[in-house]
C-alpha cells in the first residue's frame, strides 16, 4: 500500500505505513524512535489530512525496500 516518512526535527526516522484504505481515509500504522526504542501506534488519517500532509512534504513516500531499512536504521 505504502510507506512514507514523517517530517521529523534531527535525525529521527519515524515512518509511516498505509494498512488499509476506507472510504474516508486510511488506517496507518506509525513508527516512532524514542530514545532506542520504537513506539508504535495504529490510528486513523483522513483523506484529506493525508493528501494536505503529501503536498506540504510531512509525509514522503519511500520508494524502494532498501529505503525502508534506511529508514529503520
Amino acid at each position: 500500500m505504502g510507506t512514507y516518512t514523517l517530517k521529523s526535527i534531527g535525525k529521527l526516522q519515524d515512518y509511516m505505513t498505509i494498512v488499509k484504505k476506507t472510504e474516508d481515509g486510511y488506517v496507518v500504522r506509525i513508527v516512532r524512535d524514542k530514545d532506542g526504542y520504537n513506539e508504535i501506534t495504529t490510528d486513523f488519517i483522513s483523506q484529506s489530512l493525508f493528501d494536505t500532509c503529501i503536498r506540504t512534504g510531512y509525509l514522503t513516500k519511500i520508494e524502494t525496500a532498501e529505503d525502508k531499512l534506511v529508514a529503520n536504521a
